[in-house]
């Protein structure tokens, strides 16, 4: 009896023992395995995102959710996971765009020559705009009455540009006379007027003479 008593003893020692351990290890592991699949939704959403603006910019048939998919480098079904609706994903993408231009205006604030700055986010904008062209129905419908997707970039974009503009106004260098609403209407207009493969870089330059136009002399 003694020895089935040792080996019990022995065997609930071990139980105990791997008990402890695995309720030192196992919140590390479970932390670890929580956490990969969040990361790992983050890293393929932010890659659709870069991936559709691309692909939509392109514009033309290829411009599928499956082509965004495969430039992304994930399945299909990925993608609905974080987008149900083309719908849902040109806004996002669209939503994910404003946001960068915010994000670049604040960096530009510090470049030393302030005409310059503005004219680097207008150039931006030019991407932004083809983007927009590229998924122009779809947007329609998610900006649909009341305009809360409209009203949002409009007043994000405005702020942007406002802060670039009046900086360089300040500076005596460029006029100031002029709006952030009068700038975005201009850059629109010249982007809605090209519609020829390769029309981005037109707009760009007729950008520059239109910048050039707003200095002081």
């Amino acid at each position: 009896m003694t020895i089935y008593t040792e080996d019990a003893s022995t065997y609930q020692g071990a139980a105990v023992q791997l008990l402890v351990t695995r309720r030192q290890v196992m919140p590390d592991q479970c932390v670890k395995t929580l956490r990969k699949p969040r990361a790992d939704a983050v890293r393929n959403r932010e890659r659709l995102l870069e991936a559709a603006k691309a692909v939509f910019s392109a514009g033309g048939a290829e411009a599928s959710l499956e082509a965004v998919a495969r430039r992304a480098d994930v399945g299909i079904g990925t993608l609905y996971r974080h987008f149900p609706t083309r719908e849902a994903l040109y806004e996002a993408v669209y939503r994910h765009e404003v946001e960068q231009l915010s994000e670049l205006a604040e960096q530009l604030k510090g470049e030393p020559e302030p005409v310059e700055a503005l004219r680097q986010w207008l150039r931006a904008n030019v991407e932004f705009v083809a983007t927009k062209k590229g998924m122009a129905a779809a947007l329609a419908l998610a900006a649909g009455p009341p305009s809360e997707l409209t009203a949002f970039s409009y007043d994000r974009l405005t702020k942007a540009v406002g802060a670039l503009l009046g900086r360089a106004a300040s500076a005596g260098e460029i006029r100031s006379d002029i709006g952030p609403g009068d700038l975005l209407r201009a850059l629109v207009g010249m982007c809605m007027l090209h519609d020829q493969p390769g029309w981005q870089a037109s707009v760009v330059r007729l950008l520059d003479v239109f910048v050039d136009g707003l200095r002081v002399r």
